[in-house]
């Protein structure tokens, strides 16, 4: 098994090392996007769903929309497409046949919370070596990846 040594503390297995820190900074981070969402009125929800368009480029079919939703937030189908019409319903997206885009209220909206979330944490990314940061993304996107991957083959074997 793979070990490392905390700054601070005992050698530990290398999974139990990056489940705290990350658990750590997640902690934080939820805090503090929590304090965003409440001056701005969005739910985590509505914030997570406009995030997972962001990543379709601000458009997509509705039907794999809402799957990527019900698989990255861990909603139900039906959840996922509650939550998709929902936003379509307040005006932060829009539905044009089969394709949700994100509607100009939608991008006002996370714009607002991105500015909140940038005007807090700035001070903090401008002591970090882009260069870690770098690796540091890269590292967590193939853990998320390979984890995500561990976890479905465990359930299709169950």
């Amino acid at each position: 098994m793979t070990e490392t040594r905390t700054e601070d503390g005992p050698v530990i297995p290398v999974g139990m090392a990056i489940g705290q820190v990350v658990g750590q900074a997640e902690a934080v981070l939820t805090k503090l996007l929590a304090g965003v969402l409440a001056e701005t009125g969005a739910s985590r929800e509505t914030y997570l769903a406009m995030q997972r368009l962001l990543v379709h480029n601000d458009e997509a079919d509705r039907d794999a929309y809402v799957r990527d939703l019900s698989d990255w937030l861990d909603l139900d189908l039906w959840s996922a497409g509650e939550l998709a019409d929902g936003l379509v319903a307040q005006g932060l997206l829009t539905l044009d046949h089969d394709t949700i885009r994100l509607a100009p209220a939608g991008a006002e909206l996370r714009e607002r919370i991105r500015r909140g979330i940038g005007d807090r944490m700035e001070p903090v990314w401008a002591q970090l070596d882009p260069a870690d940061v770098e690796t540091t993304v890269r590292t967590l996107r193939q853990v998320t990846l390979l984890a995500r991957g561990q976890s479905r083959a465990t359930e299709g074997a169950g």
